[in-house]
């Protein structure tokens, strides 16, 4: 049973979603209804500003945030389904206006509204189990901004239990980094690869035929190297499966 009361949720899309996976956006308005809530998309926004926070470009990471504050602050909750931009809004934000007093409280109060979505669900709104089904066996990876700023971990493996057929198999290290980084793949490219080999080689081990997590990024660099590998593991975003929405689109770097 969930609280009686409606609340306005905007969901935050984010960019990979936006541009290469809408499909995750539209499972995460599926599941926001299913656990109550009134969910909207606001029209006017665009990047949480993290690529440029990473590098330095406080100018136009502050300019980004300020767009954010006009387009969000009249709701009751920020949903993103990406713990990465989830923590950009909710930790780091707030930092860019500690010299604007005035600003600075708005920032703080759209931080505090602001939850990764499986959080939302599990934490904020009590959805204990999904009316979802998968025929597979998945094996789970924990992003490092949702687990280590946003305290995500038994959140999503609590709500894939729930999933009728599917059987969940764990990493040796499940909580290592792929290797993404944001910009990090970029300016470290070497050491990115390695990572995301030593991850791929965790995720084959387990048997699993599908790969589950949170965050895009990561999914789209486990799945890049994945398919370079010539592995058949399925790469989906873990609201696709709470949502039952498999059968709408092939796997993340698969053409369907």
């Amino acid at each position: 049973m969930y609280p009686e009361s409606r609340p306005r949720v905007a969901l935050f899309v984010t960019c990979l979603v936006d541009l290469h996976r809408p499909t995750v956006g539209f499972a995460a308005i599926r599941l926001l209804e299913a656990a109550g809530c009134d969910v909207e998309v606001p029209r006017a926004q665009t990047c949480c500003g993290q690529p440029a926070y990473n590098s330095g470009d406080r100018a136009t990471t502050t300019a980004i945030a300020r767009d954010i504050l006009d387009a969000f602050g009249g709701y009751d909750y920020v949903v993103v389904p990406s713990g990465s931009c989830a923590g950009m809004l909710r930790t780091h934000m707030p930092h860019l206006f500690d010299d604007d007093p005035n600003t600075s409280a708005r920032a703080e109060a759209l931080a505090a509204k602001t939850y990764e979505l499986i959080s939302v669900l599990t934490d904020i709104r009590g959805m204990l189990a999904v009316d979802a089904a998968f025929a597979g066996t998945a094996t789970y990876h924990d992003s490092c901004a949702g687990l280590r700023e946003l305290g995500i971990k038994t959140q999503p493996r609590d709500l894939l239990a729930s999933v009728e057929g599917l059987k969940l198999v764990e990493m040796v290290e499940p909580e290592i980094c792929c290797g993404f980084g944001g910009t990090f793949c970029v300016k470290y490219p070497e050491i990115s690869v390695r990572m995301v080999s030593d991850k791929t080689a965790d995720i084959t081990a387990t048997g699993a035929d599908t790969l589950l997590a949170g965050d895009m990024g990561c999914l789209l660099n486990m799945a890049g190297r994945l398919t370079r590998e010539g592995s058949q593991i399925k790469v989906r975003h873990i609201a696709e499966v709470l949502a039952g929405m498999t059968g709408d689109v092939a796997p993340i770097g698969q053409k369907g």
